[in-house]
């Protein structure tokens, strides 16, 4: 495993976790281009090696802290999403296993790892990491804030960082409490 891959993985997961507020049983919605992260370009050079670093990484944070990982797949499963059953005990599944090639090796190593995997077409996470331009914005909560990290990159791959907030409703005289 490389050890650099999976200590800024790990240090982005610390960081997301902590200005998101995260708490036990939220859930954090991770895009990560392996190809993007070693060097190569989104969707053609696709690693298990280097999804394994990233997925230890921001597992091992997660786990630790009680958090739930959704991993968004590639386009080829119309960025599908892999999370724990028990996260989601009520949403609809759908019937489709990743591969590095088709749904990614990051979600492909989620699917392996976790101990009960379910697929969905959709989640609404209350935080996320999108590592080398995966669009992760349409399973985030409704109003997305991004959130500045120590670290701009894995590895090669850029790394944008949001947290949600619940909606503001109301005119100019509402009181607001978040």
């Amino acid at each position: 495993m490389n050890m650099e891959i999976y200590n800024q993985a790990r240090q982005a997961a610390l960081e997301i976790t902590d200005a998101a507020g995260l708490k036990k049983g939220d859930i954090l919605v991770v895009g990560c281009s392996s190809s993007e992260v070693a060097g190569g370009v989104i969707g053609h050079n696709s690693s298990l090696e280097t999804a394994e670093a990233v997925f230890g990484g921001i597992y091992d944070v997660l786990k630790e802290k009680g958090i739930y990982l959704a991993a968004q797949c590639c386009e080829h499963l119309n960025r599908a999403i892999c999370v724990e059953r028990e996260a989601v005990p009520n949403a609809e599944v759908v019937c489709v296993v990743p591969q590095p090639k088709a749904g990614g090796s990051f979600a492909t190593t989620a699917y392996r790892t976790f101990s009960d995997p379910v697929m969905l077409e959709e989640i609404r996470a209350d935080a996320g990491l999108d590592i080398g331009g995966t669009l992760i914005g349409m399973h985030l909560k409704r109003v997305a804030v991004p959130v500045r990290l120590s670290l701009d990159h894995i590895g090669s791959a850029i790394l944008l960082a949001a947290r949600t907030r619940p909606k503001y409703i109301g005119g100019e005289r509402a009181v607001y409490n978040s």
